[in-house]
């Protein structure tokens, strides 16, 4: 009975106290955050990896879309208040929102126009237009309705129901989070699946898919609550007052900027001809708060880096946490989980310790210190780049050339480059590092080995890594001189395996799942990617007989080869030969500048919406919010700028000028917010209020006084 009583009344129109309306719109908003956070934290991988773009080029494009999402709210809240409604215009949005997930999620499939079937598209172009054609859907779904849902459901509440509706923010905020940590873990998981109809590849469709299909589910919540929906009607967009009131002021001013027209306290009060006291004295306390604005882009220019330039950073890193692997792009979950850790932390705990000291922090110092501390988390970046540097192996240039050589044999060699360059001796069963030449000067090869020598004429095309194979047999020498066709090392963590089989038997050589074929003696493979982390099982049939062995765990970003020698019973010996080193810095070592970053945020972002809350007049929010929100557009069209201007050829540099130019721009504002004077609206308007019943009453005692006058 208790069940169907609490099943009943949920089905009124208010549940648990609240309007049942609202739980549609926070089950609308969870999907839609899911759906924006999964696919933007794939995006710079996928431009990167499937559209073979480099990193400028993937970051520049990642930022210029950012920069899009932020720019188009402006246009939803005037489409929402003059002249189609919130609802009719998050629902018309939501649709544009959905074909732009499926347009994203149909680029990325490679089998598309892999008509050859060697598993790469054949037609890029057309990938890459699909892609800009689904991207710019995305900007104008998301960006169009970020300002409308929040407002929407606070529409949802009566007058006396502000306790609800101030709860109902922070259950709305906690679903943006919740959607974003959750699919910023799901969707690297799938984009790191294999799938393919001809030939397997990262699986971007499903990345991409999941997302699409998560804001189907959005649109589909949202459309099932409309009967419950308080729709207000579109009433005029108080943006465009603010901007007739101020072009009116400007215009204004210029037609009497003859010295014969007195002076006016401030260039505003030129609109007084046109427009009433009260609203020239808000948008005076607004362009206040809008001036403090002016430096914080650059803020959101470091904030929003986190998903372009520190993941591909993680992409070079060893992302080995024990049980599970963790992709480079899954570890911008660590801002999420340490924002819902932080921020009850910060309230709770570091504000009022900071009161107790007696510190006046007030909210634009708190700003400043945000600032500070992203520049410090840039810092950090660069340190952890110089780190990852100094692990990164050196390829030949163009008139150089690389060689390397593996001994086969169970006698020691000496190789001697000619003419004269160098002498090499190699152990058995051994193999050295990679050795460079100027490929002009090197000519021959002398191998000595037990009692055998044989001299080897080479011409080599430079630019390249070789591998020498050698081994002392009975019948004399045997030499190979292998192209390795390696130029760069392995991306997105990945690893680059070949065989060589050092047996006088054929062999069928299988790693995993991937087969090499069949190998005669002392022949190699080329090399084949697998991912990361991995420990695969090897498989080799000789004489239809099978020995096998696990194959050691080969870190991220590797490349081996592995000589195959006898068997011993079924347990196959093999050798490993490093080509190029595993990642060496862990993906752990970007958790600091994560949680400097966090904290940045926390004493920024949370802070700076509260201060421009307080000093803007109760009508004019929706101005501010639109300022914030072009505030992070900014922020991404400054790294298109400076990281396009800078031409700088080593990542931490960028990182260290990031860091620079946010510091100036902090002690700028630090010195703007110490002449700043903090106004109460809510006593301003009051006064107007006061202003307005005297008008009021003056009003009335004249009509009385007309009207006794026309009776005499």
């Amino acid at each position: 009975l208790s069940g169907l009583t609490l099943s009943v009344s949920c089905l009124q129109p208010n549940c648990f106290g609240y309007p049942l309306s609202i739980f549609f719109i926070v089950i609308n908003e969870f999907c839609e955050r899911f759906s924006y956070y999964g696919m933007r934290a794939v995006l710079v991988l996928y431009f990167k990896y499937f559209l073979q773009w480099d990193d400028n080029l993937s970051t520049a494009i990642y930022h210029t879309f950012v920069a899009l999402c932020y720019l188009t709210p402006i246009l939803g809240a005037l489409i929402a208040d003059s002249w189609l409604g919130k609802f009719k215009t998050i629902v018309s949005l939501s649709i544009v929102y959905t074909i732009g997930q499926a347009v994203m999620s149909v680029s990325s499939i490679n089998d598309l126009t892999d008509h050859n079937r060697d598993g790469l598209p054949d037609n890029v172009s057309l990938h890459i237009g699909l892609s800009m054609v689904g991207l710019i859907l995305i900007a104008l779904g998301t960006g169009g309705i970020k300002p409308c849902v929040s407002a929407f459901g606070g529409d949802q509440f009566e007058d006396d129901q502000e306790k609800q509706r101030s709860r109902f923010f922070s259950i709305f905020y906690l679903s943006i989070n919740a959607g974003s940590l959750i699919s910023t873990i799901i969707t690297p998981i799938l984009r790191a699946q294999e799938c393919g109809i001809h030939s397997k590849q990262r699986c971007y469709p499903l990345a991409f898919g999941v997302p699409a299909a998560l804001m189907a589910v959005s649109l589909v919540v949202f459309i099932v609550g409309s009967r419950m929906y308080k729709k207000v009607q579109p009433q005029g967009n108080i943006m465009i007052q603010v901007a007739k009131c101020i072009g009116f002021a400007i215009k204004n001013r210029f037609r009497h900027r003859s010295k014969e027209f007195p002076k006016r306290e401030h260039w505003l009060d030129w609109a007084s001809e046109k427009y009433d006291k009260r609203l020239i004295a808000q948008t005076k306390m607004v362009l206040k708060v809008l001036f403090l604005y002016i430096p914080l882009p650059m803020f959101w220019a470091l904030f929003d880096q986190q998903g372009s330039r520190w993941t591909l950073q993680a992409t070079t890193m060893d992302g080995d946490f024990g049980a599970f692997p963790i992709q480079p792009d899954q570890m911008q979950t660590v801002n999420p989980i340490l924002i819902i850790v932080m921020v009850p932390v910060v309230d709770a705990v570091i504000y009022p310790l900071i009161k107790k000291c007696k510190i006046n922090f007030t909210p634009l110092r708190r700003i400043t210190v945000g600032m500070f501390l992203a520049s410090l988390a840039f810092v950090a970046a660069a340190l952890v780049q110089v780190q990852i540097d100094k692990t990164l192996p050196v390829f030949p240039a163009a008139g150089q050339s690389q060689i390397k050589i593996i001994n086969l044999g169970t006698d020691g060699a000496t190789v001697q480059f000619e003419p004269q360059l160098q002498n090499v001796t190699v152990t058995s069963m051994a193999s050295t590092n990679y050795m460079t030449f100027e490929t002009s000067g090197l000519q021959s090869l002398k191998i000595t080995s037990g009692n055998n020598t044989t001299t080897e004429v080479i011409q080599l095309p430079g630019g390249n890594r070789h591998t020498l194979e050698i081994k002392n047999t009975a019948t004399g020498i045997f030499s190979e001189l292998l192209f390795d066709n390696v130029t760069s090392k392995p991306e997105e963590g990945n690893n680059l395996i070949r065989f060589i089989n050092n047996s006088p038997d054929a062999a069928n050589v299988t790693m995993g799942g991937t087969s090499f074929g069949t190998l005669t003696s002392l022949s190699a493979t080329d090399y084949s990617l697998f991912s990361g982390g991995r420990k695969d099982n090897i498989t080799v049939i000789r004489n239809s007989v099978a020995c096998s062995v696990t194959s050691k765990s080969l870190g991220f970003g590797s490349a081996y080869t592995i000589v195959i020698n006898e068997c011993s019973g079924k347990i196959l010996d093999v050798t490993y030969s490093e080509d190029i080193p595993p990642n060496t810095v862990h993906m752990a070592w970007q958790i600091p500048q994560y949680f400097i970053l966090t904290c940045a945020e926390v004493v920024f972002s949370v802070t700076g919406l509260e201060f421009s809350y307080s000093q803007a007049p109760s009508n004019m929010k929706a101005v501010l919010q639109a300022g914030w929100l072009l505030t992070v557009a900014v922020g991404n069209i400054i790294v298109l700028i400076v990281a396009g201007a800078s031409k700088l050829s080593e990542q931490w540099a960028e990182y260290v000028l990031f860091a620079a130019l946010l510091l100036a721009v902090c002690i700028i504002f630090a010195i703007m917010a110490y002449f700043y004077t903090y106004v109460d609206p809510n006593e301003i308007e009051a006064q107007f209020e006061e202003e307005k019943k005297e008008v009021k009453k003056d009003q009335d005692f004249y009509e009385k006084e007309a009207e006794a006058d026309s009776q005499m």
